[in-house]
């Protein structure tokens, strides 16, 4: 007997160590995955809002042989962004489909725990069944050689009606775990089909959208004359802006050079010697030279120069159009379409060094120089700054120009003196 009291003492000790362990494990291993969904469903939402804003734009824009190309890039972001929205979920369905068979293969842990629970607890009823007297009780420990074993049968029999108790317990308990197991998969079930409704939608929403594209991309070929008259006049305008901004560097170049004054500066330079000054000179000042080390320290994390939402509609440099073969653009820098009424803003501390109007296009254009670098904000109908004025990071700087189709595009260019950078690489992630 002794040694059956320590067999299930042992067993009582192990159940305890190991059973939480697992629980442990087990919980650990679903926070993480549910961690994890978590953060699908949140990347999930922000590629539909982005989509939503895509869509505001689109149907805000007319459509015209002028602002086709500009449609045709927002419809692609809008399709990329809907073909990120299936692969996140695909990828919380595929997440849910693990859940559900690990709380199935809990389920049926738990379902094997309360069938051996119950079966010892039927062959105790049956046990007792046939010394359920209380005489065979009473005969059970007055039936014992000593009086120390008796004190011991006495003690087993209230153990083995407390290890009974318990063990009804137990089978309430898994039966409750089982329920709410069984409730939790049916949950996740019905949240798999609601993934799995919204992916139906969203491929939907996607197959309606390559339409879209096909159908404008045929519409311009149909006007491709058009279309190349308009690539020409844009064309003229990025380099009226060019020659505006070579001339400028060029004054300033000419200015330093002939009195030794640092570009953006008044008075006469800390040295009035014209050699000592290099071509394209302009730090002449310690502060000069700090402003352009801070400036190229922020590569990559400096705000974007408007306010509010926005999407790039023409990228930098020479590009051929991945559906129009034929159709070949230029961007000194980059094109950013917003809402009607936003603002362009500073993207980092400087000096206004030019405010002037592109006869082309672009309508007004304020340069700010940074220390050996230049910030180009392009048509902007209304400007708030003036040639020499100190502006500081996010410092507003006019209001954006809506053209007649209702397109309001923020035209920006990063320079290092007249070398042209892509400001994609300049600007925050």
């Amino acid at each position: 007997m002794k040694y059956i009291r320590s067999a299930i003492s042992i067993r009582n000790s192990l159940v305890t160590i190991v059973l939480p362990a697992c629980l442990l494990f087990f919980a650990s291993s679903v926070a993480g995955q549910t961690r994890v969904m978590k953060q699908l469903e949140e990347k999930r939402k922000s590629a539909l809002e982005e989509i939503e804003w895509t869509s505001q734009l689109l149907k805000e824009t007319h459509s015209s042989t002028q602002s086709s190309l500009n449609r045709l890039n927002l419809l692609a972001e809008q399709m990329a962004a809907r073909r990120q929205i299936i692969s996140l979920l695909n990828q919380e369905i595929t997440l849910m489909d693990k859940e559900i068979a690990d709380m199935n293969t809990e389920l049926n842990e738990l379902g094997e725990d309360l069938e051996v629970i119950r079966m010892k607890y039927a062959k105790s009823l049956q046990s007792i069944y046939v010394r359920r007297s209380i005489q065979y009780k009473w005969y059970f420990v007055l039936s014992a050689e000593t009086f120390t074993q008796s004190i011991r049968r006495m003690r087993y029999l209230r153990e083995y009606s407390e290890w009974q108790k318990h063990q009804v317990t137990l089978i309430v308990k898994k039966q409750t775990e089982i329920n709410l197991k069984q409730t939790e998969i049916e949950q996740a079930r019905t949240e798999k089909l609601s993934l799995l409704d919204i992916r139906e939608k969203e491929s939907g929403r996607l197959q309606t959208e390559e339409a879209e594209q096909k159908a404008e991309i045929s519409q311009l070929a149909q006007k491709q004359k058009d279309l190349q008259a308009e690539l020409n006049r844009k064309k003229k305008e990025a380099e009226a802006i060019d020659r505006q901004i070579e001339n400028l560097i060029t004054s300033e170049i000419s200015r330093t050079l002939a009195t030794g004054t640092p570009a953006g500066t008044t008075g006469a330079g800390r040295s009035g010697n014209k050699e000592a000054a290099p071509e394209n000179a302009y730090l002449d000042t310690k502060e000069e030279r700090q402003l352009s080390s801070n400036f190229a320290s922020n590569r990559g994390r400096l705000p974007y120069p408007l306010t509010g939402k926005y999407r790039i509609v023409s990228p930098f440099g020479e590009l051929k159009h991945p559906e129009l073969k034929y159709v070949r653009t230029y961007n000194s820098g980059i094109d950013i379409q917003t809402a009607t009424g936003t603002e362009a803003q500073a993207v980092f501390n400087g000096i206004v060094t030019a405010v002037f109007t592109v006869e082309e296009g672009y309508n007004h254009c304020v340069i700010i120089r940074h220390g050996r670098y230049l910030t180009v904000y392009g048509n902007l109908r209304a400007v708030y700054v003036k040639q020499g004025d100190k502006v500081s990071t996010r410092q507003k700087l006019g209001k954006i120009a809506t053209d007649l189709h209702n397109a309001t595009i923020l035209h920006f260019e990063i320079r290092k003196e007249k070398e042209k950078l892509n400001p994609r690489l300049w600007l925050i992630k």
